[in-house]
């Protein structure tokens, strides 16, 4: 997985249909996906239970670009083999999950898989500043995490401080939550490069009728590529 800052859009599967995950990523992959996004809940971290690795591996065989695997859980540290394991590229904790963000990550590395780390919006992107020569991803929440189809928080100005302190290292920001053509470009030009987008790609489509997917990411990416002109 080549690293570049161009901007690459990642369906959250959260918001595909459940009784038929395998056509749903083939169909956002079909219609332009850069990235397949899974968000991992626990019911604990987040007042949400969604998928465990059983299901990721299952996932796993139908995703043909970069399976990116949100653990929105804690204690995060006894799992991340198990998704390692199950093929997940990229590998997200957060650092508000436990004590020992820096054993996680290099845990994370360890296994195989990308490193990301992931803020909260009441985070600030400090907490983060001594994290980034371990980090491959860093991971903004712009919705407190738990459920999709939530409402934007505005977390510009955390993302351009980001991007300040990540310099010239190799290093992802992604945006997760409310992410869509309207505020994708902001997000862009403050400089983030991985956009997150569930109901704004799922919305009006289905695995039959998948042309409205491909028209929801490419007006997310015109829109967040326009912003960089």
């Amino acid at each position: 997985m080549d690293f570049d800052r161009s901007i690459k859009i990642a369906p959250s599967i959260l918001s595909a249909d459940f009784a038929d995950f395998g056509r749903e990523i083939r169909a956002v992959e079909d219609q332009g996906a850069d990235w397949v996004h899974v968000d991992v809940m626990d019911g604990h971290f987040v007042p949400n239970i969604t998928f465990g690795p059983p299901a990721v591996a299952a996932f796993r065989k139908h995703v043909r670009t970069v399976m990116d695997v949100h653990l929105m859980i804690a204690p995060v540290d006894p799992y991340i083999d198990a998704f390692a394991k199950a093929g997940a590229d990229i590998i997200t904790a957060h650092v508000e999950a436990g004590p020992h963000i820096h054993r996680t990550l290099q845990a994370i590395r360890g296994a195989g898989a990308r490193a990301g780390v992931a803020l909260n919006p009441g985070t600030p992107a400090e907490s983060v500043e001594h994290l980034l020569d371990l980090a491959d991803l860093v991971c903004v929440m712009t919705v407190n995490p738990g459920f999709g189809g939530q409402k934007f928080i505005d977390m510009t100005d955390k993302v351009r401080r980001l991007r300040a302190m990540i310099g010239d290292r190799p290093v992802h920001i992604e945006i997760d939550g409310g992410v869509d053509p309207t505020t994708a470009p902001g997000l862009a030009r403050a400089g983030a490069d991985v956009l997150v987008a569930g109901s704004a790609v799922f919305r009006g489509g289905s695995v039959s009728n998948s042309a409205p997917y491909g028209e929801n990411i490419a007006a997310i990416r015109a829109a967040a590529e326009g912003a960089l002109k």
